[in-house]
């Protein structure tokens, strides 16, 4: 996320045709030509053999669908949304299904007047309707929502303020009783307090959260960490424990560091920086119905998308590029708690991302 925004349209890349994995261009890069997207915070859904994706342009939310990720940059634009109210930037939408019905949750809104909204159609490229606004706990600033159905209960995970002003961008979750409706209080399950989640601030921020579940039952959020504005900007991961809460803050384990990034020094142990792009963030799980019990098994690498900079242009909003990428699963490694006296630990599965 940022904090205002403008999209170009389709650009030309050159992406990595090898196991489908597209990489940004450099002189040392791959040479197989494809078209890609020119804009920020990706969101693809699978039903059938179609995927579809959404992105904001302007004061709207276009569509776009193929039969690969790869071929979502090539294919039409159908214009679902306009905010016809004026209330001010739209950012990051993102797709969902359920029940049958399709749902689009999207930020609208100026300074900290940004709340999270929805629209909801029966097919995913049309016929949605106006946007209604989300009950979210407490009524604060919010941004990139994502919804999640874990153990048969709907939650809703999205970054906001503890107040009504800018002093960090912290992880919330509420449970919905419906897909449009939040319900009890919103939990607090991270802040932006780890070392390497604060090489880059004013605000510090944890944004950007997308859920899935293990090979174990376990769920995770995985969210962006450290200013979008910077080429430190990277992906980290919540792990929750076994059996555990989703609504209570100590049943969730972080990562020791980033597990997708281009920059070391804030890279998890074991994980390496990318070779081919820059700030890798705001990324999509590509499962089949956006179901979480989908999740690819031990062993198998599954498609995602992110946005990032192609290594050697400038780091901006303005360039950042859609790139398809994989998954799979990590067995065996231990989260902690660096900032909890008594250092508490996890141990399971962790992600390893590929450009």
């Amino acid at each position: 996320m940022r904090t205002s925004r403008r999209f170009a349209g389709l650009a030309v890349l050159l992406l990595a045709g090898a196991l489908g994995i597209a990489q940004a261009v450099t002189s040392a890069g791959p040479a197989d030509a494809a078209q890609s997207i020119r804009a920020s915070d990706p969101s693809v859904l699978r039903v059938g053999g179609t995927y579809t994706s959404v992105q904001s342009v302007g004061n709207g939310i276009v569509v776009r669908q193929a039969s690969s990720p790869d071929g979502l940059g090539a294919a039409a634009t159908q214009q679902v949304f306009t905010d016809t109210q004026g209330l001010g930037e739209l950012w990051a939408p993102e797709i969902h299904y359920d029940g049958g019905r399709y749902y689009i949750y999207f930020t609208m809104g100026t300074g900290s007047a940004h709340r999270m909204y929805v629209i909801s159609s029966a097919t995913a490229a049309g016929g949605y309707g106006g946007a209604t606004k989300l009950n979210l706990p407490d009524d604060r600033w919010a941004i990139d929502g994502t919804m999640v159905v874990f153990n048969g209960q709907r939650y809703f995970v999205w970054s906001g303020w503890a107040g009504t002003t800018n002093v960090e961008q912290n992880l919330y979750i509420a449970r919905m009783s419906s897909p449009t409706t939040a319900t009890g209080t919103r939990a607090i399950i991270s802040q932006p307090r780890e070392s390497w989640e604060r090489v880059v601030g004013n605000p510090y921020i944890n944004e950007a959260p997308e859920a899935i579940q293990d090979p174990n039952g376990q769920l995770h959020v995985t969210y962006s960490a450290n200013g979008s504005w910077s080429d430190q900007y990277c992906i980290a991961d919540l792990r929750l424990r076994a059996g555990g809460d989703p609504m209570y803050v100590w049943d969730w384990y972080k990562s020791n560091g980033c597990l997708f990034g281009s920059n070391r020094v804030t890279m998890m142990a074991g994980w390496d920086p990318t070779l081919f792009v820059n700030g890798p963030g705001h990324h999509t799980f590509v499962l089949l119905n956006g179901d979480i019990n989908t999740s690819p098994p031990a062993g198998s690498k599954f498609p995602l998308m992110f946005h990032a900079v192609p290594k050697g242009t400038p780091y901006s909003w303005a360039n950042r590029f859609w790139y398809t990428g994989s998954f799979m699963w990590w067995a065996g490694i231990t989260y902690s708690r660096a900032n909890v006296p008594g250092s508490p630990t996890d141990t399971g599965y962790s992600i390893k991302f590929f450009e």
